[in-house]
């Protein structure tokens, strides 16, 4: 679907030389008595790799529309990850190098996003908040008073994430999958 360059947003995905690009920023410039224009930073999704160009606002750029399935996580196999459609039971393997930093947050039975492109996965978006088993961190001290000082605490998927003083080994966290980072602690596991 054909677009305005003024009308790219930031997550957008985009068709430019034959490769798909997520947009990650988007500036207006409009200098002086020259016409506008669109700059963009755009990472590739199947590079990885990112790059930044400027397109002139009556550009017209080919938007790219995803198809999503909910999946769930089923199991670990080596570098390959099984996943389930939650609607038609079929199943799909992704491997590690697709998945990245979203393998620290899969547990068996988490529902995901999948992201779909010409019958293709391009993408897995995880769950906002994950509750992850502490299994290992350094004891508390019970005579620490300072209450912001945090410690690191190695999770049941291998995922370190600083902690407050008084979380200990066998605790169930919650973990926000956009930086993961620790959020509270979870009560009656």
């Amino acid at each position: 679907m054909l677009i305005p360059a003024t009308q790219l947003r930031v997550g957008m995905l985009i068709n430019y030389q034959n490769d798909l690009y997520r947009i990650m920023a988007v500036t207006h410039v409009t200098p002086g008595n020259w016409r506008g224009m669109v700059q963009t930073k755009m990472r590739g999704v199947r590079s990885g790799t990112q790059t930044e160009n400027r397109f002139r606002s009556e550009d017209k750029v080919d938007r790219v529309s995803l198809d999503q399935q909910q999946m769930e996580f089923l199991y670990a196999d080596g570098d390959d990850f099984h996943f389930m459609n939650t609607d038609s039971f079929e199943q799909t393997h992704l491997g590690r190098e697709m998945l990245g930093d979203v393998v620290s947050y899969l547990l068996p039975n988490t529902r995901v996003t999948v992201d779909w492109y010409e019958g293709q996965p391009i993408g897995v978006t995880p769950p906002k908040t994950v509750d992850l088993r502490v299994t290992d961190t350094a004891p508390g001290l019970k005579t620490a008073t300072v209450t912001n000082v945090l410690k690191p605490a190695t999770t049941e998927t291998g995922l370190i994430v600083p902690v407050p003083n008084f979380v200990e080994t066998g605790d169930l966290i919650r973990v926000d999958t956009d930086g993961g980072t620790y959020m509270s602690r979870v009560k009656g596991d």
